[in-house]
């Protein structure tokens, strides 16, 4: 019997570790939990620009509100752009109306999709100065108005590098999950971008639109004003 169960398991851990493997090139400056790491590193594979940024994948059960939050290491702002360190801060468990579940039990396309969509954040903290950074975490806590564009740019940044069709998991994921909490679902809606918008602007820039660019060119714009503010 235990040579059957090692048998059939077998193909599913050697597939998996070559999944890895072929994605190593992606660990370079990285923390990541083992159980999540071929998650993380397809996520990653998207952003060639982050390829050599310090990222920490940490699991903590401090988020009460969120599944998933980007943020910078208040210490590595001090320093030099490069130096910097990010930390992407992951519950645990994904808490539903009747139960809690481990959140690595989140379908693949969804779990990347949402770790694309964190990495979307730090896209956006790279092009900002220290105290672009400071000023964004600020105009965050206090602007519902700044929130739903920060999100919407987060999306924008995983959908010009293919995240798309993730990104859209996650989403229907989330409004179509009958034990997810109604006003956690309400606010998904209101503050991010939908499945339609997602993949509205997935043919646009399939077809050689412009609608990504002039999104991130409006929010370089808001980033220099802000940082202009704040020296």
């Amino acid at each position: 019997m235990t040579f059957l169960l090692v048998a059939l398991l077998t193909p599913h851990l050697t597939s998996q570790e070559n999944a890895i493997q072929a994605l190593s090139e992606f660990k370079k400056n990285k923390q990541i939990p083992h159980v999540i790491e071929r998650h993380v590193l397809t996520a990653l594979s998207h952003y060639p620009e982050l390829k050599d940024t310090r990222i920490r994948f940490v699991f903590t059960r401090r988020l009460q509100r969120s599944v998933m939050a980007a943020r910078p290491v208040a210490g590595s702002l001090l320093r030099r752009k490069q130096k910097r360190t990010y930390s992407i801060l992951i519950n645990p468990v994904f808490k539903l109306k009747h139960r809690v579940d481990p959140v690595r039990q989140i379908p693949d396309s969804v779990l990347i999709g949402w770790i694309g969509h964190e990495l979307g954040h730090i896209m956006d903290y790279e092009r900002r100065s220290t105290w672009g950074v400071a000023a964004f975490g600020v105009s965050y806590g206090l602007s519902k108005k700044y929130i739903r564009k920060a999100e919407r740019v987060a999306d924008t940044f995983a959908i010009n590098r293919g995240m798309g069709p993730y990104l859209v998991a996650t989403k229907n994921f989330i409004l179509d999950h009958a034990e997810l909490p109604e006003r956690y679902k309400s606010k998904i809606a209101e503050l991010y971008l939908s499945p339609d918008d997602i993949m509205e602007l997935v043919a646009e820039l399939e077809d050689g639109g412009d609608q990504g660019v002039e999104m991130l060119e409006e929010e370089g714009r808001v980033v220099n004003e802000i940082d202009a503010e704040s020296t």
